[in-house]
């Protein structure tokens, strides 16, 4: 009896590594700023349902092993109450990378969403169809629309940095949800004349063939550069170099996009951290180039890698 129960056990532990979703997401709802006279459990409730939502759905057709899960987090702030039940907040989302060769997470993800207004009332489900985004109520199915549209872009990016142009098919479901995205006053977000830096442009950045250097680019970052640094390191930042170099020239090309400040947000650090020990030829080139990618952090650039 105790052998049949053993083995049972072996195979739905091994059912389960097969079978693993392919996100080990990490949902925060933050509160503190809503009125004290609103029951904060609710919130509770919430991060509780998100949390389910972004790790128990399946996500694509793939079988992903327990290990070969993307660590991502969410953290939504809620900031206000334009009216009962219905929030307006920001929406931070981080993802990372592993890096071949070392326990090393690369940042794949840091981003602000600043807009993200929905309605929720406790122990309403959160489902998404993506024949049917809006749902029955678009400020309910905006919260759905948004999460699915960011695990659609943080899947389609970790593809993209395994094999080229892997992603194309989690952009055209994030595209989908841009397309058929829930529609009322209090959203936003969605359209190309929302903003220059939102859902909307960063997916057209990503599914745009006019835009295809980007998937290579993300590509050549891991795959030629950051997998290589633990056995080839000096090779590994020549490759690191020409793939901001290309970057470079496709922002000179290409002004004020989206994707290259999604791409800079996320990677500052790491940069830093890369050429820091580079030599002096390559720091320099390396110093010039970022520093005309992110000028915000042009000084910083300077200081940390010279």
């Amino acid at each position: 009896m105790i052998n049949k129960i053993t083995l049972f056990i072996i195979i739905v532990l091994i059912y389960a590594n097969v079978q693993a979703q392919e996100l080990q997401g990490r949902v925060t709802v933050n509160a503190t700023q809503i009125s004290s006279s609103v029951d904060k459990k609710i919130f509770t409730t919430l991060q509780n349902q998100l949390n389910n939502f972004i790790n128990n759905r399946k996500w694509t057709g793939d079988n992903f092993k327990q290990n070969e899960r993307i660590n991502c987090s969410f953290l939504l702030s809620l900031e206000s109450i334009v009216e009962k039940n219905v929030y307006k907040g920001t929406l931070t989302i981080q993802a990372a990378r592993p890096v071949y060769g070392s326990t090393y997470q690369s940042p794949l993800v840091n981003y602000k969403d600043q807009d993200i207004t929905f309605k929720y009332i406790e122990y309403q489900p959160i489902d998404f169809n993506e024949n049917q985004v809006q749902g029955i109520d678009p400020l309910i199915g905006n919260l759905s629309a948004t999460f699915a549209y960011y695990a659609y872009t943080i899947l389609g990016l970790d593809y993209d940095a395994f094999s080229p142009k892997g992603g194309d098919p989690y952009f055209q479901k994030a595209l989908k949800i841009v397309n058929n995205a829930p529609e009322s006053g209090a959203i936003s977000g969605w359209k190309l004349f929302d903003g220059i830096r939102n859902r909307y442009w960063l997916n057209e950045n990503l599914v745009n063939n006019k835009y295809n250097v980007i998937h290579d680019i993300f590509y050549s970052y891991y795959r030629n550069g950051m997998d290589s640094l633990a056995v080839a390191d000096v090779k590994a930042r020549d490759n690191l170099l020409k793939t901001i170099t290309k970057l470079q020239t496709f922002n000179q090309e290409n002004s004020n996009t989206a994707i290259v400040q999604f791409f800079m947000q996320s990677k500052t650090i790491e940069l830093i951290g890369v050429f820091k020990n580079a030599s002096p030829e390559s720091k320099s080139k390396s110093v010039d180039i970022l520093s005309a990618l992110d000028i915000s952090s042009a000084q910083r650039f300077k200081d940390e890698i010279k």
